[in-house]
């Protein structure tokens, strides 16, 4: 068979010809098929290609490629057949179709003879992502005109080689055929400029915008590609500038706008640019409410979010249409409203993979996350459709959350067998998964083998390590990414930076690191990190200044804490539970009292700032701590009533332990009787077994114990907390019979230690420490400053030493716990004066109480220790406690 007849394409010839649809009664097929021949035959040219271009440009792509696959039986393609077809072919990205085009192109002759032909071809290749053999037809032109240019910037784009485009575009000014760039070019150039790093991109996009001043090109749509690059790089206000100068709008300039007020977080403007879009009589579309939608959603706007949503309803196309699905399910799942966003999920038919990615992401963020992975499922099952790498992003914190999905790691290997596993953001959600299961060490490998980290990458990677409570190795990374320079230049939105540090904290990373802060007690880099917050404009962000407030808090700095709330702009529900939460573990709980009262003022004003279950859990915890039995108890029976907050079991676990704490564990413990039978006791029962050790109540701690041991039968606490009390008692041989059983089931009592911040490192002391390069020195000063402690009036307090041997023996025990290790480090490191701040993993016990008291005196310093409950403040020989904790 010659290559003339040879099929290009597997679909049955199209006739050219109504007459040829009809067969009359007296003819046979075999007569049917020889008369078609023959008008096929001696169809003219000029008709077969007239025919090519109409199906084209009816968007009937297959059958344009049927008709050109008869039309070759009959008559040669030329330079003017072959542009409508392999347009067909780069319309249904049909590459392999393409190069049988291109063979046809080379064996009649039109290769090089023809620039219009040639064009074509770069167009389809560049458009197909064969970027090479695009590069190569390029070069083969002799005499390039502007579409060629044209052809070739845009297919560079296309790939995201924004500075080859750029590169190809400076070429094309310097060219001999003297070739002037057209609108299109200049689109093409604004698009790569928006792509590259901010102030170079702005730099060239600006000589853009002057290059078409100058030309006087004020079309439309370049101004427009002008308007989206001024957004993209962060310049808001030229892209309004640039709309409210050139009057000749139309459709795409408003939806530009708008796409760019609302992408740039300022959604009020974006709903100001739809109300005046709406007024002067432009007919909004699917991207019009595809991009105001977010603005309805992060500002709450319920009521008109429903009337656009009715007006989606009212117009069949824009119902149809996946995105405007996409975003309705996005915007009703982030106001909560799950199954209104399932109901517009379940009333589109044509469902695109981005619908199906907004419902799934909808759930997840939601926690609904066996349904996200049943959707998931479904997808997979009856939608003939590929996660991609936002679909797999999505249901991976489903899969980490989800106690029903039990081999977690299998979604890992699907991510790999889908071959998506070197996508940067399916990259990010597979580290935030492993930390989540507890496993950093799988996070950072992921970490370490990217190849490009952006700055979501690194805020996974600390959060990750923040979350297993890794705070030391958290803010290590924190100065890596400090030092990080952009080495791979593979990727299109890093390209540009190689070689620059560009990945500084934002504010994300801060309110991600701070926590590690707060954890270690490193007030000097909590004060860095605050600091830095500052000279970028973080720190009036209220995500970054709740942290801020909770970070000084917990480093022993109420005042400037109150300092850093009084300085915030704006303050919510999280920011004023910080707070109060912050006086109750100082034991300041008269004012964390006044505190809720300003909060409930505030809220009458702000909905942000209204009181939640979490704001109650934070004053009783306060009152508790202050002995705030009769304020605490009356808002406890009243909270329903007058704030609308549904008691849960926190809060029975708070009044547990306010009653226990002041010695009152019967009522502690015929309130945990009360309370409703659906509820999970385990805290309440916690709270009552630490008040039985504290107040010696073995009947009732043992009751305690007994109920906390059946739902947790591995939490070292409770045998711990058991044998204390048993010990306490003089009851040795209970606690020795606690302990055996707590080795045979292979729980292990967590250590007791402390830590001290000294310039730029955080030291951690165990109990009994010798690892510490300044051990043996500090074990030293310890026994010369107990002389001087037992002259000033302190006597050990032996009881603290839970095991059965001789009182010298217990003293010396005494000596080695960690926080007198931690006070002794900072004596002796730290000039004359200066606050000693330490912390503790547990609960500071009586003699180290004690010891705390007298040396604060001994040695004139203030010392700040913070246990797992609260704060002491030792002064002068007292505590800020009033010896109650």
């Amino acid at each position: 068979m010659s290559s003339l007849t040879h099929p290009l394409y597997p679909l049955t010839s199209l006739p050219v010809s109504s007459q040829t649809q009809i067969r009359t009664r007296t003819q046979s097929p075999s007569q049917t098929q020889t008369q078609t021949q023959t008008q096929t035959l001696h169809t003219p040219k000029s008709t077969w290609i007239e025919s090519l271009r109409s199906l084209v440009r009816s968007n009937l792509f297959r059958d344009a490629i049927s008709t050109y696959t008869t039309m070759t039986t009959a008559v040669p393609p030329d330079n003017f057949a072959f542009p409508p077809i392999l347009k067909a072919a780069t319309a249904l990205y049909d590459l392999n179709l393409g190069k049988q085009i291109h063979a046809h192109v080379v064996k009649f002759g039109y290769a090089s003879s023809s620039v219009t032909v040639a064009n074509t071809l770069v167009f389809m290749y560049g458009k197909c992502g064969d970027i090479g053999d695009a590069h190569k037809i390029f070069d083969r032109i002799p005499h390039r005109d502007q579409v060629s240019w044209n052809s070739m910037i845009a297919a560079l784009c296309r790939i995201g080689e924004w500075e080859l485009a750029l590169d190809a575009f400076r070429s094309m000014l310097a060219a001999e055929e003297d070739v002037e760039p057209s609108s299109f070019t200049l689109v093409s150039v604004s698009l790569a400029c928006s792509n590259l790093e901010r102030s170079y991109g702005l730099w060239l996009g600006k000589q853009v915008l002057g290059y078409s001043l100058r030309k006087d090109d004020m079309k439309t749509f370049t101004i427009n590609a002008l308007m989206a690059m001024y957004s993209k790089l962060g310049r808001v206000g030229d892209s309004v500038a640039l709309f409210e100068f050139f009057e000749d709008r139309d459709l795409v300039s408003w939806n530009t706008m708008i796409s760019s007020l609302s992408q740039n977080n300022m959604f009020v403007e974006a709903l100001a640019f739809l109300r005046r879009m709406v007024h002067e009589g432009v007919r909004i579309d699917g991207v019009t409410i595809a991009s105001v939608l977010p603005a309805c959603s992060h500002l709450e706007l319920l009521e008109l979010g429903k009337q656009i949503h009715a007006y989606v309803i009212r117009n069949d196309d824009l119902m149809k249409n996946s995105f405007v699905g996409s975003a309705l399910v996005d915007m009703y799942c982030n106001w909560r409203e799950v199954e209104t966003g399932r109901r517009v999920f379940n009333s589109i038919l044509q469902r695109k993979i981005a619908l199906w990615n907004a419902m799934i992401a909808g759930y997840t963020q939601n926690e609904h996350d066996e349904e996200a992975l049943s959707l998931f499922l479904e997808m997979l099952a009856v939608s003939g459709l590929s996660p991609n790498g936002t679909t797999m992003a999505s249901i991976m914190p489903a899969c980490a959350r989800c106690k029903a999905f039990s081999n977690k790691e299998s979604i890992h290997g699907y991510v790999v067998k889908m071959g998506l596993e070197k996508e940067r953001y399916v990259q990010n959600a597979l580290m935030d998964m492993y930390s989540r299961m507890g496993k950093i060490e799988i996070s950072r490998s992921i970490f370490k083998s990217m190849k490009a980290r952006d700055i979501v990458s690194w805020n996974t990677i600390i959060t990750g390590y923040v979350i297993c409570g890794h705070h030391n190795e958290a803010l290590s990374l924190l100065h890596e990414m400090n030092k990080e320079k952009i080495i791979d230049d593979t990727d299109a939105e890093l390209k540009h930076e190689k070689g620059r540090n560009i990945l500084k904290p934002n504010s994300v990373t801060l309110m991600t690191i701070l926590p590690g802060c707060a954890a270690l007690s490193a007030l000097a880099k909590g004060k860095e990190i605050h600091a830095y917050a500052i000279r970028h404009l973080l720190a009036s962000d209220v995500a970054v200044g709740s942290a801020l407030v909770d970070m000084y808090a917990k480093c022993g700095c109420l005042d400037i804490s109150r300092a850093v709330f009084e300085q915030m702009p704006m303050r919510n529900v999280i920011t004023w539970n910080v707070l109060i939460m912050a006086y109750g573990m100082h034991g300041r709980g008269k004012e964390a009292l006044e505190l809720f009262e300003n909060m409930v003022k505030e809220g009458k004003r702000n909905k942000e700032a209204r009181p939640s279950e979490v704001t109650f859990i934070a004053v009783f915890a306060a009152c508790s701590h202050s002995k705030l039995i009769t304020e605490c108890l009356d808002l406890f029976y009243r909270m329903k009533k007058d704030y609308g907050v549904e008691p849960i079991v926190d809060h029975y676990g708070c009044i547990v332990d306010l009653l226990g704490r002041a010695g009152q564990v019967e009522e502690a413990y015929q309130l945990i009787n009360t309370m409703p039978s659906d509820f999970n006791k385990t805290s309440a029962w916690s709270s009552l077994l630490g008040a039985c050790r504290v107040h010696k109540n073995v009947e009732i701690g043992e009751i305690a114990a007994e109920n906390l041991l059946q739902v947790e039968p591995n939490v070292a606490s409770h045998y711990v907390l058991l044998s204390n009390i048993y010990s306490s008692a003089g009851l040795w041989d209970e606690a020795m019979d606690v302990r055996r059983r707590m080795k045979e089931m292979g729980v292990r009592k967590e250590p007791g230690c402390s830590w001290i911040e000294f310039g730029e490192e955080v030291h951690k002391f165990l109990a009994g420490d010798g690892s510490h390069p300044q051990s043996e020195k500090l074990h030293e000063f310890l026994e010369n400053l107990s002389v001087r402690m037992k002259k000033a009036g302190y006597v050990p307090d032996t009881s603290c030493v839970l095991h059965d041997v001789d009182e010298e023996a217990k003293e010396t025990l005494l000596c080695g716990h960690s926080e007198k290790l931690a006070i002794a480090f900072g004596i002796l490191n730290t000039p004359p004066g200066t606050t000693i701040r330490v912390a503790k993993n547990l609960r500071v016990c009586n003699d180290c109480h004690a010891a705390a008291k007298v040396i604060s005196k001994i040695v004139d310093r203030e010392i700040v220790l913070r246990d797992v409950r609260r704060f002491h403040h030792f002064k002068n020989g007292a505590c800020s406690c009033g010896d109650y904790w």
